[in-house]
C-alpha cells in the first residue's frame, strides 16, 4: 500500500466522520434553541472536511496516473479499502454523537458569552474549557441504538438517504477507477464524477435536507417531540451506514457506466 493511499484513507475517515457528526447539529439546535449559531460553529469542522476533500482527490488522481504510466492495473483492493474507511468513520461518528452534541451545546452557550470564534477557541484550551470538555464526554447509552418509535419515519426519505450517501461515497472513486478501464479517456472519466454526484446532490438538497429542516422547526415549535426527533436522526445515521456499504457494490458498475459514457459523449 502506497503512502498516497494511506493519506487518502486518513482524509476519507476525517471527511465521513464529520459528515456523520453533522446530523447531531440539528439536535443541538433544538436543545439550545440556537439553530443558526449551532450551524455556524459546526462550519469550522466543515472547513476541515472540505480542506481534507481538496487534498484527497489530487492524491487519488496521482495514484491513478502513476499506475497507468507503469501499465499496472491495481484492481479494486485499495479503492474498496477507502470505501471501508467511510463505513468505519460512520460507525465512529455514530458512537461519538452523544459526546459531540454535548460539547457543541456547551460551545453554543459559551459563544453567547464570548461572541467571538477566536475567543471561544482560546477558551477551550484553558483549564476551565478542558474541564468542561472532559465533563461532557459520554459513553453512548443503549437507548441510542433503539429505532422503535410510534412515529412513522418516512420510508422514502430513509431510502433516498441510502442512495444519496452511496452515490456520493463512490462517485469520485468510480470515475477514477474508470480511468483504468479506459486509460486513453481517463481525464474525461474523472471529470464525470460531478455528473454522477449531481443526482445525489439533488436528492440531498431537494428532498432530504428540507424534510429534516421542517422536522427541526417543528421541534422548536413544539409540534414534534425531541425524543422522536432523536430517533429520526438515528434512522438517518443508519441510512448513512447502509449507504456506505452499498457503495461497495456500486463501485465497479458505476466505473463501467462512466467508462462507457466517456466513450460516447
Amino acid at each position: 500500500m502506497t503512502l498516497q493511499i494511506i493519506i487518502v484513507l486518513l482524509l476519507t475517515f476525517v471527511i465521513h466522520l464529520i459528515s456523520t457528526l453533522s446530523y447531531s447539529v440539528r439536535i443541538v439546535g433544538t436543545r439550545t434553541r440556537k439553530i443558526a449559531v449551532s450551524f455556524a460553529l459546526f462550519n469550522i469542522m466543515v472547513l476541515i472536511s472540505r480542506t481534507s476533500n481538496s487534498f484527497q482527490a489530487p492524491l487519488l488522481a496521482k495514484w491513478v496516473e502513476n499506475n497507468i504510466n507503469l501499465n499496472i492495473d491495481p484492481g479494486t483492493y485499495e479503492i474498496r479499502l477507502i470505501l471501508l474507511a467511510t463505513t468505519i468513520a460512520t460507525i465512529f461518528g455514530a458512537l461519538l454523537i452523544p459526546t459531540f452534541q454535548r460539547v457543541l451545546s456547551k460551545a453554543v452557550m459559551n459563544f453567547s458569552i464570548h461572541k467571538s470564534i477566536p475567543k471561544l477557541i482560546l477558551h477551550s484550551f484553558t483549564k476551565t474549557g478542558i474541564n468542561q470538555l472532559r465533563n461532557e464526554i459520554s459513553i453512548p447509552d443503549k437507548g441510542n441504538f433503539t429505532l422503535n418509535s410510534e412515529t412513522k419515519f418516512p420510508l422514502k426519505i430513509f431510502i433516498f438517504n441510502i442512495i444519496a450517501v452511496a452515490i456520493l461515497s463512490v462517485g469520485v472513486l468510480s470515475s477514477l477507477y474508470a480511468g483504468f478501464i479506459t486509460p486513453e479517456l481517463r481525464t474525461t472519466a474523472s471529470s464525470m464524477s460531478a455528473i454522477v454526484n449531481g443526482f445525489a446532490t439533488i436528492l440531498m438538497f431537494v428532498i432530504i435536507d428540507p424534510n429534516l429542516s421542517i422536522l427541526t422547526d417543528e421541534v422548536v415549535e413544539g409540534k414534534f417531540t425531541e425524543s422522536e426527533f432523536r430517533r429520526t436522526i438515528r434512522f438517518m445515521v443508519l441510512a448513512r451506514l447502509i449507504g456506505t456499504v452499498l457503495a461497495q457494490f456500486l463501485l465497479v458498475p458505476f466505473a463501467h457506466f462512466i467508462a462507457f459514457a466517456a466513450k460516447v459523449i
